[in-house]
Order: structure tokens, then sequence, then C-alpha cells
């Protein structure tokens, strides 16, 4: 099945359907999406690492769980598939792909989808509207990147921090300095490192575009990044899609900060879900870049609206006394596009 996940959009594949051999499965994935190619013109990709994505699903054995889900992020232009990262956008559509084959019973209204992320360990409950046992998908609920509206998914997320590196902050440090510049090294959910766009000698208003075009920038941040990789716990990243580079600056519409990100050599239109949960937390901690610039509210409830390029994703962050994020909801939405048959160019 293809489907349109938040602001991103790919295969979802239940996982007997699938090569159990991991080396068979990538090269038929790589030939689904028609990678290595910039253009995709010979798959189903398109030409953009959003537009090039996969989920496999199963039915899970965990307790108090409905489906195991693995992301894999497949490489427009190199032969690489790569499980290294999670991805709260392509989850939006984990819960209604489920139900759509099977793997949940329905309830009249709404049903509940606990979901196992397997990349990373985390549990995300989505909220899928079900009227009448069916899945519906049109609805008034608009996020920003996606034109028009759609049903909404909600999606919750607990004990995110350290998913991938161990620790929400690997290096023990709020700020760490890296080849001259401030950052945060940061996983809540999704391993980022959050620097303010003014040490690198940009607004953190250019379209992203504007940041693509611009050699030195990008240049400067693979040098932070691979310096990063290791502190973070992620080892050599050098052909990883983490850390994701996100550069803050102060709000321009009323939100808690706003925010361009490099995933990690292309910048993304708007923002990934955990990312977005790692900035916000970003946000919230003493001393990091973020909290300089940050509207961060109060209370044991806090909604951060994190602006990217094309509008805003708001996190909604339950804190502990300490004032740490103990979980996180993010707003999605989901589209199935596709239903059928899809062949990897082989004999």
């Amino acid at each position: 099945m293809w489907m349109r996940g938040g602001t991103s959009k790919g295969g979802y594949f239940l996982a007997a359907d699938l090569p159990g051999d991991v080396a068979a499965r990538d090269r038929f994935l790589l030939g689904v999406m028609g990678s290595p190619d910039s253009r995709q013109i010979d798959g189903m990709g398109g030409a953009d690492p959003l537009t090039s994505k996969v989920a496999v699903v199963a039915k899970s054995a965990r307790d108090g769980v409905d489906v195991d889900y693995l992301f894999l992020q497949v490489f427009v232009d190199q032969a690489i598939v790569t499980d290294a990262q999670n991805c709260g956008n392509i989850l939006a559509g984990v819960g209604p792909f489920a139900i759509e084959r099977g793997l949940v019973a329905t309830r009249d209204g709404i049903t509940p989808v606990t979901i196992y992320m397997e990349n990373t360990g985390q549990i995300g409950v989505a909220t899928v509207e079900t009227p009448g046992g069916r899945v519906r998908y049109s609805g008034s609920a608009r996020i920003d990147g996606v034109p028009g509206t759609a049903a909404p998914v909600p999606i919750e997320f607990k004990d995110t921090a350290g998913s991938s590196c161990g620790a929400l902050l690997p290096t023990g440090n709020v700020v760490d300095r890296i080849d001259g510049i401030n950052a945060t090294l940061i996983d809540n959910g999704m391993p980022c490192v959050v620097m303010l766009a003014a040490d690198l000698g940009i607004t953190g208003l250019e379209s992203p575009h504007d940041l693509e075009q611009n050699q030195p920038l990008r240049q400067q941040l693979e040098v932070i990044r691979l310096q990063a990789g290791p502190l973070m716990n992620l080892g050599d990243v050098r052909d990883k899609t983490v850390p994701k580079m996100t550069m803050v600056s102060a709000p321009q519409n009323g939100g808690a900060i706003s925010t361009g990100t490099f995933i990690p050599h292309r910048c993304h239109k708007t923002i990934g879900v955990l990312g977005a949960v790692s900035v916000a937390t970003a946000c919230l901690l003493k001393g990091s870049p973020a909290y300089t610039l940050a509207a961060r509210g109060d209370g044991a409830t806090r909604s951060l609206a994190i602006e990217h390029p094309s509008g805003e994703m708001t996190v909604v962050a339950t804190l502990d006394a300490d004032d740490s994020v103990r979980a996180a909801a993010i707003l999605r939405t989901a589209r199935k596009l596709m239903d059928g048959v899809v062949f990897d160019g082989q004999d």
C-alpha cells in the first residue's frame, strides 16, 4: 500500500510479504523506489528523501502492543537502505495500514493502535477514526506542509529520551562546542544537533532552496555532523541519516522557535515529527542555544509551536516536577494513495 503519512510518503508493507534476508529485502526496495538515481525515474520514489520511505509492519507478540513497525529510509541517489533512524511522519500511516490489513480489531468511532517502533524501541499510540469500524481518511484536520485537510491522527510518545543515543544528552552536556559552534546534542526520539542560525552566518529565515545552495554552510554542517556522530554514540555517521542538523532562530509567527533542518544533506521542507520533539525539548533546557531564543510558556503541560519553512508543528510536552519532558504528543494526518502490487524491475 502506498500512503502519505504526515508530510512524508512511501510504501507500507507487511513484513511477511518482504524477503526475510535483509540484503534481498534491500535490493527489492531499491528496485521499487528506483534508486540509486537522483530522479528515481524507474521506480516509485519521488526524487526526495521525504518520498523515498518504507514502513514494514507486523502483528506484535509484545504485551500491550498491537503492531511492530520498522522504518527504512531508501536513499535517492545511493544504493543504501538504512534503519538507523525512526520516522514519526510515516508512523502516522501505520495505524490506518494495520487496520486495513486486519492486524488490529477496530472499534466503532475511534481505534487506538499501540505501535512498537523497532528502530528505537519506543512506543507510540496512534488514535485512528473508525466510524462503523472502517478507517476514515477525510476530515477537517490541517497540518502545515500538506494541502487540504484530512482526518486527525493524534500520536502520543512516551519514554523517547535516548532512544537512539542511550541518553537525552549523550555527552552529558547541555552545550558542546564543535568546530567553534555551540550546539546541543540531543535525542528525544530523533538524534539532532541544535545550533543558533546566527552562529552559522545565516538569519534562519532563508528558504530551503537557498540553504541548499549555500555550499560553505553545507560543508560546515557536515564537518560538525561527522564529529557529533561519535559523541552521540552513533559511531561513524558518514553513511547514516542521523543526526539531523537543526538551525534555530527567534520565532517569526507567534511560535516557540523557528527552525531550518538538514536531514542530513537535503534541507527539510518542514521538520520531522520526532525532530520537532527533540527541538522542543532543547528549547526547555536551560543554557542551551535554543533556550536563549525560545518562547517556552509555563506550567506542567506546554504547547510549543516549532516553526519550519512550511508553517509550524505543535508539540504538546508534559513535564515532570524537574521540568524534564515525560511525554510528548503531536497531531498528524494520513491518506491511503494506492493499494495493489509493486514490482522491483527484476524478472
